[in-house]
């Protein structure tokens, strides 16, 4: 006979539990950024490399946020701050041997277009236009002597020199040190009456670049801005006003960017929600804290714990030394198992104890009464009562000198069935004897 194979429909049990909602209308709200690049000087004083990834380091912190219901526009407010430089080396022109450095600050707002008409929302990578207005902060300072102060000379063999190339007698080789210790617009106007010029001005970015999703809440960014300043003199030539003259136009500078993007903070896209009781209506007294312990009141064993006091698994506060006085209360931490305690846990004799309960003014609780028993039962005495009547002797079989409660019903069920020769007196007065002990 033939082997027959059966197959069996897999049970996704996860989906029996639980089911996920897209939420229709998510509230968003800012997105928090970080970015780090590279700042590119375009202007006057050139450097020799020209390529957008090469340059000095700036960082940026941004705040984003949708400006329309559909989510297709995002206004961007955000801080830089950086470091431009350039060096010129001109050995047929000695006076454009140049060099300068400034550090920016920029403070600015743009508008983003992420094509949101032509790419759905659930796009891994999604490009973008942004165009904006900034404000930016400069002071040019340049390198013009060496540590001792000795100003550079620039000679024609592309040599610097101590003396002017024009000066004669020996002249000794010099280096730049790279510390940038002149202020530019100071030196023009001290030396040549010049640099009154603003060291802010206003800036316009323009950018392009991708975004990169890694998750619902989280992308990265690659981009790259050009920024058109309304200044000329970032580096300290102009076309006028400077003592080293300049081309016509203002100056610019790129910035070449990699960014993080987290949003901490908008309501989620999606909504998971629990099948198991879902049909079931919870008491919301059953999800009450009273006491803020994190243990439910339905659970708790000790409710109205002091806020803040460290409790078990039951709600009751801790009690290290199980003195049965609790660690916030307990005066003596590390008390020795079986000993001897007041309310605050400190260690007394057992005098001390018996004295406290004989002399209180409170009833005594269930635990109390226990120890106390425990402590006096080998030293308790019945209190004497007193002697059976002669006739009443024969009823009392254990010989202890009192008539028990078992002896009672006893002798009562033995008058109902005749066996007794006693008066219904007599057996009052037996009743009331027993009670009288």
């Amino acid at each position: 006979m033939a082997p027959v194979w059966l197959t069996g429909q897999e049970i996704d049990y996860d989906s029996l539990l639980q089911r996920i909602d897209t939420v229709e209308n998510p509230v968003y709200k800012p997105v928090v950024s970080l970015s780090y690049g590279m700042l590119n000087f375009r202007g006057d004083v050139k450097n020799s490399y020209t390529s957008a990834a090469v340059g000095n380091p700036a960082g940026r912190v941004n705040v984003a946020t949708f400006i329309d219901r559909q989510h297709h526009f995002i206004a961007n407010f955000n801080f830089t701050m950086g470091r431009l430089n350039g060096s010129e080396y001109a050995h047929g022109e000695l006076g454009r041997n140049l060099n300068f450095q400034t550090d920016l600050y920029v403070v600015g707002v743009n508008a983003e277009y992420r094509f949101g008409h032509v790419l759905p929302s659930s796009s891994l990578v999604r490009p973008y236009l942004s165009l904006g207005v900034e404000n930016i902060s400069f002071s040019a300072k340049g390198d013009l002597t060496d540590g001792t102060g000795a100003p550079y000379y620039y000679w024609s063999d592309g040599t610097i020199r101590d003396v002017d190339e024009s000066d004669p007698g020996p002249a000794q080789l010099m280096h730049r040190d790279y510390v940038f210790e002149t202020d530019l617009r100071k030196r023009e106007q001290q030396e040549f009456g010049l640099g009154d010029y603003n060291q802010r001005a206003l800036a316009f970015p323009a950018g392009v670049g991708a975004h990169f999703r890694i998750s619902d809440r989280a992308f990265f960014t690659l981009g790259l801005e050009y920024h058109y300043t309304l200044t000329d003199v970032l580096d300290n030539v102009a076309y006028s006003g400077t003592s080293t003259r300049g081309a016509r136009g203002n100056d610019s500078y790129i910035f070449s960017h990699l960014s993080f993007h987290l949003d901490l903070f908008s309501d989620p896209r999606t909504r998971t929600v629990e099948l198991m009781y879902a049909d079931v209506e919870f008491d919301p007294v059953l999800l009450d804290d009273e006491d803020g312990d994190f243990v439910l009141d339905v659970s708790d064993m000790c409710p109205g714990t002091p806020f803040g006091t460290e409790v078990d698994s039951l709600g009751c506060p801790v009690d290290s030394d199980a003195d049965g006085v609790p660690d916030y209360l307990d005066r003596e931490s590390g008390t020795a198992p079986g000993a001897w305690v007041n309310d605050a846990g400190e260690t007394i004799t057992e005098d001390q104890f018996l004295a406290g309960m004989q002399y209180r003014d409170v009833a005594m609780d269930r635990e109390n009464v226990d120890a106390y028993l425990d402590v006096i039962r080998d030293s308790y005495q019945v209190p004497s009562v007193a002697e059976i009547p002669e006739r009443f002797r024969p009823l009392d079989e254990d010989g202890d000198g009192t008539i028990s409660f078992e002896e009672l019903l006893k002798t009562v069920d033995a008058y109902f069935d005749y066996e007794l020769d006693l008066t219904l007196e007599e057996l009052r007065e037996l009743n009331e004897f027993f009670f009288s002990q």
